[in-house]
């Protein structure tokens, strides 16, 4: 296992409440990545510099390209598509008092595969549900706190999941849009944080923020530790691989909670070279 100060660079300076889903979009080239609770969409271009803030009219927890074109949303009250015209559409509409959105990803297929949470983090409050793009929903999971990463093996028979409080990644198989035979992929230890987002990588590596632990950590497919990224600031939320070659690790973090954070607390940073990731397929819709 490796373990080092590895050289990271802010990528965008910023001070997000809640930094999360960072996103690779190949068809733009440009990484997605969001504020949850300042309900703001940024995108970037590594190759430029050019960065955009979209505010959206609510608390947003994930932003992924579509297949043609624009972007699905999983939003406070539901999951919406925003047109490349700018037109929003909600495909789900489904407020719940209390609860808010939260990660989500795109399975192999195609489907939209969204977390909920309730704001006071009530166990048992959350849900993870799959959206297809005619606007079905099926409930994956009902009995969640914090629904948090989510991720498939290159092949796409294993799924990776994060209920952030039980400070557990787990897997399952997963077949069809189904998954079956949860069992334990990796625990983090008391005083290592706790278990956020996470990314797949060409490898089967599965990479794990931890919100409280300062750093990223990658596992084996076998679910042993072999690598861990130190960052000087503790509220470090998701990863994912982007850039023309999907080696460049993108890593958002958050400021809300900490009396004096650090200076690039809320921003989006970069561990140029960090390994090779997986091509993320868009939403079927």
């Amino acid at each position: 296992m490796t373990s080092k100060t590895y050289g990271y660079d802010v990528a965008v300076r910023a001070e997000a409440t809640l930094g999360e889903g960072p996103t690779w979009d190949a068809a733009t080239g440009r990484l997605l990545w969001l504020d949850i609770l300042g309900a703001r969409l940024h995108t970037y271009d590594p190759v430029t510099g050019h960065r955009t803030v979209r505010v959206t009219d609510q608390h947003v927890g994930a932003a992924k390209p579509r297949a043609n074109g624009g972007l699905v949303l999983n939003l406070r009250d539901g999951v919406a598509l925003l047109d490349p015209d700018d037109t929003f559409r909600w495909l789900y509409h489904n407020p719940v008092p209390g609860h808010r959105a939260n990660d989500a990803a795109i399975a192999p297929d195609g489907s939209l595969w969204a977390g909920t949470m309730r704001y006071d983090e009530a166990p048992g409050g959350g849900t993870l549900t799959r959206y297809t793009a005619d606007g079905t929903a099926e409930t994956v999971l009902d009995d969640v706190a914090v629904s948090n990463g989510t991720g498939w093996s290159p092949d796409g028979r294993l799924m990776y999941y994060i209920d952030s409080p039980t400070r557990r990644v787990d897997v399952f198989d997963h077949e069809a849009g189904k998954v079956s035979n949860r069992r334990l992929f990796a625990e983090i230890e008391d005083g290592a944080g706790f278990p956020d987002g996470l990314t797949v990588d060409a490898d089967g590596c599965v990479w794990v923020a931890l919100w409280d632990g300062g750093a990223v950590r990658r596992y084996t497919p076998a679910g042993e530790l072999d690598r861990v990224i130190i960052l000087p600031t503790p509220r470090v939320t998701a990863c994912a691989f982007g850039g023309a070659d999907l080696t460049d690790l993108y890593i958002t973090t958050a400021r809300v909670g900490l009396e004096t954070p650090h200076p690039v607390a809320g921003s989006l940073l970069v561990v140029p070279g960090a390994g090779k990731g997986l091509r993320q397929l868009p939403f079927a819709g």
